[in-house]
Order: structure tokens, then C-alpha cells, then sequence
């Protein structure tokens, strides 16, 4: 099974068009939009040209012409982008949507007119057809996507900009409400802050496969030595970083078994992420840490949160979705000095390597390390982020009002020192204080998920337009006040 964040963006395309408008931008659009679909690597289904008059949609024929072959690739298309070279035919366009019945994204261009090409057979008039395309929309209870402006060119590098966005935003909506995700293990005793809702995911799509933690370690501990898997995970534990002199083969074959134990059960059941309860029985009862198992993992875009944090594991997968890129479950940690936007975040060691942005050290938990024996405690990943900027999320369930709710904000790590062990990210937020308010009056947990670089438009989009969470997001300007269709 290919897991949704491996997989190729489709994107069903349609181009809307007025029958007494010029027919001739509706195949340059046409064949530009396919072109920027191409050149991004996201598959296109279209049908052919010959179909339809101007190869567009603008009758209720052609409307019923195109629900049909989207209908037959429903399990392939992750989203539509419909595009009006000209007016567009506002009622083909609805009909499309609703006869198709697909509930996914929809992006919705416009194309830009030309102040010298306004005359009778030259005009567009796409600015207002996609007023009425979008009214249409309303009336039919049909969230969409906005482009950048209100019109763009079909050619551009911003429309370009915006089917690459919107490719993230489909991947997320897709990814979230179709989820598997793992909890291996109970919950930590001592941690009552990790406890969660499973009817409440599973209301927004989201399947959690649980497993005891006895089930695991007796499979890991019935791998045999000589397993040809159980040596190659060896060899790629010792090549993920560097390992200390004084830790012993056997501790890396334990932490190998461990970690080969957790990947084939994941495969077998499917799960996009997982949490694991990574202290202390584990390292009482197996001899090992997890967090290289979890690093290595995230590394290949299956996040796992340690904690048995089920929730912070589907924020980490949030943020892999929207961004293609290994994320991390860190806590809000420690203040620094008197800096007022400035914290550290931390954990024992689960961040991937990527996430740390250089080559890690692969030693012993340092805490529990001192309180049961650190040869009990080989597998943690330690090492400080590198500068750059980052995105944050946490989702939670909230069963005193029955529903989800999250919080969503970009930053930046800073090469500030801080000599703790572990995995160190020393965090800049703007107006960290009226976050950290908004956390802990509106009862979240102390983890956070967060990724390198920009990419809260895309985790807003899908949550605010298609996901239907509320959201907090932190120092992002207001849009005005607006409700939002939720038949999706």
C-alpha cells in the first residue's frame, strides 16, 4: 500500500467557459495550466480536447460529461482546479461540482484581462464570472480555494506558486482524513496531559490501531539474531549518527530488534504515523530507547511522537503533509534568560536528523539514564537545531466541548546557546507571551509539532476551508468575518 504522503498529487482540471466569449484563451489556458501541472510533478486528469466545444465545460451537458469521468477516477483525484479563461458558465461550473460529488479542494482561477483587449470578441470578463461562479458556490454549500489575486494568468509564476500550494493543501485534507495512526503501548502513567479522544478523531477520519507494549517487545525479542532485516537495520542505525565508543554491539542489535519490531508492525497495519510509550518500560523491560526508532521514522515522513501522544503524532503528520518534510515533536520547554520571544524547546532525543539539520549523536537518555543504568538507555538522538525558520501546530480533542481545536504559528530557531543534553531548539516566536497565554488558558498540552520552514498558509487552508477545526493562529492578520460551506 502507497501511504497518501508518498503518493503523486492528481488534480482534476476544468476550464469554464461562456459560449459567446472568444473561444481561443480556453485552449491556451488549457494547455498552460497542464504545462505548470507538469512541470510541478502533479498528474492531471482531464478529458480529451475533442470532448467538448473549446475543450471547456459550458452546458449542462458538458458538466454531466465531466462529474462522469471524474466520477470513474474519484479514487485518484485529490482535488480540482477549475480555471475561467473568460465569464464561464456559472451554472455548468456548480452542476460539475455537485453531479461529481467528490468533496475535495477545489481551487478556482481566474484570468487576467488585457487593458488593450477589451473590445466585443477580445474581452475576458473572468474578474466578474468568478464572482458568480463563487456565489454559485455559496448557494450549494461549496468551500473552495482562493488564488493569491483575484485573477492571474494561467502562464505565471504566481498561479504557479498557487497549484503548488494548493497541491500541499490536498495532500493535507486528504492525508488527515484518512489516517491510521499507531499508539503502541498505554499511555504514561504520570502523563494525564496526553489523554485524548478516539470517537472524536475518528468523527474527522482519523483511525487509531492500538498495541499492547508486551505484544511488541515479545515480537521484537523473537527476532532472530541472523535476521538479513535485523542486520541491515544495524547497519543503518550506525550510519544515522554517531555512536560513542563505550556502547557495545548488543546494545545496538537491541535497539535494531526494537526498531525493526515497530516498522513491520506499522507496515502491517497500515498507519500513516504513530506515538509509542517510550519510558520507562521499555528500557526496564527491553534493555533499549525508542527515540531512534521515532527519528528514523520521521525522517521517512511516518512521524512518531513519543509519549504515547496520539494527537501530537497527528499534528507532526499535519505538518509532513503541508510541507514534505520531516517534523518533530518538541515540548515548550524553558524559557531563556529575560528574552521575551525567546524559549527552548526540547525532548530526550526523537527529532530527525534532517529536522536537526546535521549529522546527530546516537547515545543514552541522560535523565532516566542517571535513575535505572544508561546501558538500559542506548537509542536517544541528541543534537541542537540549526538556524532557520519553522512552522508550529498542535491539534487536540477537547471532550468538554466535544470537538477539535488547534493552534498554528510560524517562527524561527536560533543558534542562541543552551547546554543541555538532549534535543535542543532554541525558539524565537513574536509575542511568545500571548501565546503561551492562549495554550494554557484554552487547555492544550505542553507538546508542540513543528517543521523547518514556512508553511502555515497551507495547514490553515485545509483546517479553516475543508477540515471545518477551529483554529488560533497566532499573529496571523484576521481575515474579515466570514463563515465558511460545510458540506465538505
Amino acid at each position: 500500500m502507497t501511504l497518501t504522503i508518498r503518493r503523486k498529487v492528481t488534480l482534476g482540471v476544468v476550464i469554464g467557459s461562456r459560449a459567446f466569449f472568444s473561444p481561443a484563451p480556453c485552449k491556451a489556458a488549457r494547455d498552460e495550466v497542464l504545462a505548470q501541472l507538469e512541470r510541478l510533478g502533479i498528474d492531471a486528469i482531464i478529458l480529451p480536447y475533442e470532448a467538448t466545444a473549446n475543450g471547456a465545460v459550458q452546458s449542462i451537458a458538458d458538466a454531466e460529461l465531466y462529474a462522469a469521468h471524474f466520477k470513474e477516477n474519484r479514487d485518484r483525484i485529490d482535488g480540482l482546479v477549475i480555471c475561467l479563461p473568460n465569464f464561464g458558465d456559472e451554472i455548468a461550473i456548480a452542476e460539475l461540482v455537485n453531479r461529481a460529488k467528490l468533496n475535495v479542494p477545489i481551487l478556482l482561477q481566474a484570468s487576467n484581462d488585457e487593458v488593450d483587449k477589451v473590445s466585443v470578441a477580445e474581452r475576458r470578463d473572468a474578474f466578474c464570472g468568478k464572482l458568480s461562479v463563487s456565489n454559485n458556490f455559496w448557494q450549494y454549500g461549496i468551500p473552495f480555494t482562493e488564488t493569491t489575486n483575484h485573477t492571474s494568468d494561467t502562464w505565471g509564476e504566481e498561479f504557479g506558486r498557487d497549484l503548488d500550494r494548493f497541491a500541499r493543501t490536498c495532500r493535507t485534507v486528504k492525508g488527515l482524513t484518512n489516517a491510521r495512526i499507531g499508539s503502541i503501548g498505554a499511555r504514561t502513567g504520570a502523563f494525564q496531559t496526553m489523554r485524548y479522544s478516539e470517537k472524536l478523531l475518528q468523527a474527522s477520519g482519523l483511525t487509531v490501531v492500538t498495541v499492547d507494549l508486551s505484544e511488541m517487545m515479545g515480537a521484537a525479542a523473537a527476532i532472530p539474531d541472523g535476521d538479513p532485516d535485523l542486520l541491515a537495520k544495524m547497519d543503518k542505525i550506525r550510519a544515522y549518527g554517531t555512536i560513542p565508543a563505550h556502547i557495545q554491539p548488543a546494545q545496538i542489535q537491541t535497539q535494531a530488534k526494537w526498531t525493526l519490531a515497530v516498522n513491520r508492525w506499522i507496515e502491517e497495519n497500515g498507519c500513516d504515523a504513530s506515538a509509542i510509550q517510550c519510558w520507562r518500560s521499555l528500557q526496564d523491560n527491553f534493555g533499549c530507547a525508542t527515540c531512534v526508532t521515532m527519528s528514523m521514522m520521521g525522517e521517512e515522513l511516518m512521524p512518531s511522537a513519543c509519549e504515547v501522544d496520539v494527537i501530537g503524532a497527528v499534528s507532526m503528520y499535519a505538518l509532513a503533509l503541508a510541507s514534505g518534510a520531516p517534523p518533530a515533536l518538541l515540548d515548550w520547554n524553558n524559557n531563556y534568560a529575560h528574552e521575551q520571544d525567546l524559549c527552548v524547546c526540547t525532548h530526550c532525543g526523537n527529532y530527525p536528523k534532517s529536522f536537526i539539520g546535521d549529522t546527530p549523536e546516537i547515545s543514552e537518555l541522560d535523565v532516566l539514564g542517571e535513575v535505572i543504568g544508561k546501558s538500559k538507555c542506548f537509542g536517544a538522538v541528541k543534537g541542537k537545531v540549526k538556524p532557520g525558520p519553522m512552522t508550529y501546530f498542535r491539534l487536540s480533542t477537547d471532550d468538554r466541548l466535544g470537538r477539535m481545536k488547534c493552534y498554528l504559528g510560524e517562527g524561527e530557531f536560533t543558534d542562541h546557546p543552551f547546554p543541555m543534553d538532549g534535543g535542543i531548539a532554541v525558539t524565537r516566536v513574536p509575542n511568545l507571551r500571548k501565546l503561551m497565554r492562549f495554550v494554557s488558558q484554552n487547555g492544550f498540552e505542553h507538546h508542540v509539532a513543528m517543521v523547518r520552514g514556512n508553511h502555515a498558509d497551507v495547514v490553515h487552508e485545509a483546517v479553516t476551508r475543508y477540515l471545518g477545526w477551529p483554529i488560533y493562529h497566532h499573529e496571523a492578520e484576521p481575515e474579515p468575518q466570514l463563515t465558511f460551506p460545510n458540506r465538505f
